[in-house]
């Protein structure tokens, strides 16, 4: 039998007790909560607006066609719309809804939807619309209409 020495015994035991301590480490460094599964919910979009007329007419409607486009999904994202005037004169309706009141803020039920201006003045109009969601992302979309004879 091949006798084994007292310092060899001792150097392995060292070995081992770094092992347990480094497994032990090795195995609280992957449990830490930093690594806890992020879940995004904040996800920006864009918004897609089809061409409408340059120009208007007292009492003409106008139909605006807008898309909310996402870059990424997340079921519990909401969205507004609000909108301002500040030339001219004119409504803005969604379908046959009481028209919007500018500055305040109204939910929108689809992604895609269609908005309807209508004129009351003779002159040329201008008005944004933002579109925000419930994270805080925003976009602005400007119209302009000159007056039509």
């Amino acid at each position: 039998m091949i006798a084994i020495s007292n310092k060899f015994r001792i150097g392995l035991s060292s070995i081992y007790v770094l092992l347990a301590i480094l497994t032990v480490s090795v195995s609280m460094v992957s449990c830490s909560k930093d690594d806890e599964l992020e879940i995004q919910n904040d996800f920006p979009f864009e918004v897609n607006v089809m061409p409408v007329p340059k120009d208007i007419a007292n009492g003409q409607t106008v139909e605006i066609r807008i898309a909310i486009q996402r870059t990424g999904n997340y079921s519990n994202t909401q969205y507004f719309l609000r909108y301002f005037q500040f030339d001219g004169q004119g409504t803005l309706q969604y379908f046959d809804e009481p028209p919007y009141q500018p500055n305040d803020l109204y939910p929108l039920t689809t992604e895609q939807f269609r908005l309807y201006y209508t004129s009351t003045s003779a002159v040329s109009q201008s008005f944004d619309v933002w579109i925000s969601d419930n994270f805080g992302n925003e976009k602005q979309i400007s119209f302009q209409f000159n007056s039509a004879d």
